[in-house]
């Protein structure tokens, strides 16, 4: 039977044990209040590590942190501060693997912490604004405490029936937002490059930020776009209200809006509230390459930090700094290269740090999160070189013509040398 509890009465002593590994929702379906608690009472439980795949709440701090050990999947959003201070332990793992290591003991659970809309008639909670991982960790975790939040939207899709809640917290109160990034001609230039790869019917796969929202009001005149996504954003709402976004090409999922994650502001969160056009569910369903390859025309979007010559791509560390993480690139990447029609668009400014920094380089500085094996196109705001099936000399040749122009000459010579070499 679930305890119910208000936010005032929840005393963590009584559940957790010294050296608990916690699970937290993710993203804005972060359960703040819940953080609040563990950050404020973790301390005196004692040993405990907790986990959080990405976090824009700004409550996880190196000073509020010291109630437990914190770890991700990178320093996406607030939490590269951690990773600053060297208080942030970073797994490397695809998104899509979260749940699967969570099942199979690897990333232990024992209490998952996790947010959601207030219960159906049937008691069944929806997921809210975050479903990835959230019913793996639900599933195998020996305590479920769950931050019920008034605020938070039923979407269709994933549930978590009230039997699977240990504890539920009500609560009522904003969930996390995430404001829409400030888009300036750089955002506008690759967005330009990016939208010639996007047809009518084409399925959309990408994230949040100022080039994804600068490419979506390139789309206005388009027809039957669709969606398969592991994240979405407000750019998401005007499509969709334009009559744009339809869903009504796809093969599978027709009129319907896949994704797992929405990351924006109340305008997304009401849109998507008890909406039949959108469906939130597990990674198992957004980054399954059998699902994914069911799909034709599907253009996905992904980041990069820095782009070497032979088109290996790093989206995680720039030198000594962890900057971003692996997320879904890898499993996205794959799936618009391979779809009939399709295309997988890497992006990136051309420089960094003012202009002073090519993000083109000889050699990556971090880690290579996506084989250049996988890649396809990538795309800066001096146009798109379109890798898949090319040679590494032409390769380099593509890349070096879409760096920025003062850095052109120095890539030349290491494009010379790959051309002489052939590898």
């Amino acid at each position: 039977m679930t305890l119910r509890l208000a936010a005032s009465q929840l005393d963590l002593s009584r559940f957790l044990k010294p050296g608990d590994r916690v699970v937290f929702g993710q993203a804005c379906g972060e359960p703040t209040t819940l953080v609040e608690a563990l950050i404020e009472q973790g301390e005196a439980i004692g040993g405990l590590h907790a986990f959080i795949a990405t976090s824009f709440s700004g409550l996880f701090t190196p000073e509020s942190a010291r109630a437990f050990r914190l770890s991700s999947m990178g320093a996406i959003g607030a939490l590269r501060s951690m990773t600053k201070a060297n208080a942030l332990d970073v797994i490397p793992v695809h998104v899509s693997q979260i749940a699967c290591l969570i099942e199979a003991g690897i990333m232990p659970c024992d209490v998952a912490m996790i947010q959601v809309s207030p219960a159906d008639a049937q008691g069944n909670h929806s997921c809210g604004l975050i479903c990835d991982h959230v019913r793996a960790a639900a599933a195998k975790a020996r305590l479920v405490i769950a931050e019920v939040n008034e605020q938070v939207p039923y979407v269709p899709g994933e549930t978590i029936p009230a039997e699977l809640i240990d504890v539920a917290v009500h609560v009522s109160r904003a969930p996390v937002e995430v404001a829409p990034a400030k888009i300036g001609p750089t955002d506008e230039a690759i967005a330009r490059h990016c939208a010639e790869f996007i047809g009518d019917g084409a399925v959309l796969q990408t994230g949040v930020g100022a080039v994804p929202d600068a490419i979506l009001r390139l789309l206005h005149d388009r027809r039957d776009l669709g969606v398969h996504s592991g994240m979405l954003g407000d750019g998401l709402v005007d499509l969709a209200e334009m009559g744009v976004l339809t869903n009504a090409r796809k093969e599978i999922d027709r009129g319907v809006s896949i994704n797992g994650a929405l990351i924006g502001t109340r305008r997304l969160y009401d849109w998507a509230a008890h909406n039949p056009a959108i469906r939130m569910t597990p990674t198992s369903y957004t980054h399954d390459a059998g699902t994914l390859s069911r799909l034709s025309r599907l253009v996905t979007l992904n980041s990069a930090l820095e782009v070497d010559l032979t088109g290996q791509v790093n989206a995680e560390q720039s030198g000594m700094s962890y900057l971003g993480g692996t997320g879904g690139q890898v499993d996205f990447v794959r799936a618009g290269a391979r779809s009939p029609g399709g295309a997988s668009l890497i992006v990136l400014a051309s420089t960094a740090r003012g202009g002073t920094l090519s993000k083109i380089v000889p050699a990556l500085s971090g880690p290579v999160t996506t084989a250049r094996t996988e890649v396809d196109v990538i795309v800066t705001e001096y146009g798109a070189a379109q890798l898949k099936g090319q040679p590494l000399a032409e390769r380099a040749k593509r890349l070096v013509a879409i760096a920025h122009p003062d850095f052109r000459e120095d890539l030349s010579r290491t494009a010379h040398e790959i051309g002489k070499r052939g590898f």
